[in-house]
């Protein structure tokens, strides 16, 4: 069934991954995708043209029957470093995306406005807006742990674009080699082995932040009970809750910064 994107605070996010791109229509009102989303292969090489055209068919699959309009922006995320439309650095991407124009490029060949940020800061923004971070003021770090270390910086609720804290000197290692979830199986550690290297770098950034709240993500948050109570940081940390969904929602959230209608159903705090 299409949803019609007209209403009030619903916004297109497309999740740009390695393997997968997905999309869903959101109600920014809950934080909640609205019918299913759409998922396709990313495509192979996964350059600019070809990832354009692959988000164009899941826009176009989201829209067909609806009364959108032309003019909905379409949040995007993307796995690099993202400076005003532009990728500075492309993850698990072709390298023809680096300093490229994406917001451009894929706004003319979807023929709508598109929104882009970092994948990390998307899930992060998400989480923080209306997961376990909700109603959170001050500083909160979403680390997901996974193949690397990503990580999103939130202060009131609003993001800081670009924190690379998975690339942190942690003695004198780079933090993902270390404490990554892929660390932990690469070096068959147990839980107990692995809560030693992960509190050594959730309390480098304790220190560095004094944040609020730290949230983790990724595979392994879904084994959080193996491994959190075994940390002693001073700040809370607690498992997201948003899960496969934050992408998306993260998105379109950066969508609807760029929309008058932002103010209404956007507020960090509601």
């Amino acid at each position: 069934m299409a949803v019609n994107m007209t209403s009030a605070g619903h916004f297109i996010g497309v999740d740009i991954g390695g393997t997968g791109v997905k999309g869903g229509i959101v109600n920014l009102e809950k934080g909640e995708i609205l019918g299913n989303c759409v998922r396709l292969a990313t495509p192979q090489p996964a350059d600019p043209e070809s990832v354009a055209d692959v988000v164009r068919q899941l826009v176009d699959e989201l829209t067909a029957g609806s009364e959108a309009g032309l003019d909905s922006t379409v949040g995007v995320t993307f796995p690099g470093i993202v400076q005003h439309g532009t990728s500075r650095s492309a993850a698990n991407m072709d390298r023809t995306f680096v300093d490229f124009d994406i917001a451009t490029h894929f706004s003319e060949r979807i023929r709508r406005p598109v929104a882009v940020l970092n994948d990390a800061d998307a899930a992060g923004l998400a989480e923080a807006r209306y997961g376990a971070g909700r109603g959170t003021r001050g500083t909160v770090l979403v680390i997901t742990l996974g193949t690397g270390i990503g990580s999103a910086l939130i202060f009131d609720g609003d993001v800081l674009p670009n924190v690379e804290l998975g690339h942190i000197s942690i003695d004198g290692h780079d933090a993902e080699t270390r404490a990554s979830a892929v660390a932990r199986e690469r070096d068959g550690l147990g839980w107990k082995e692995y809560s030693v290297r992960l509190q050594r770098y959730l309390s480098e950034l304790e220190f560095m932040f004094s944040p609020e709240l730290i949230i983790v993500g990724g595979g392994i948050s879904q084994r959080t009970d193996e491994y959190l109570p075994l940390l002693t940081l001073r700040t809370p940390v607690v498992p997201a809750k948003l899960r496969n969904d934050a992408g998306i929602v993260g998105a379109s959230i950066q969508a609807a910064s760029t929309a008058p209608i932002y103010r209404a159903v956007g507020a960090p705090f509601q």
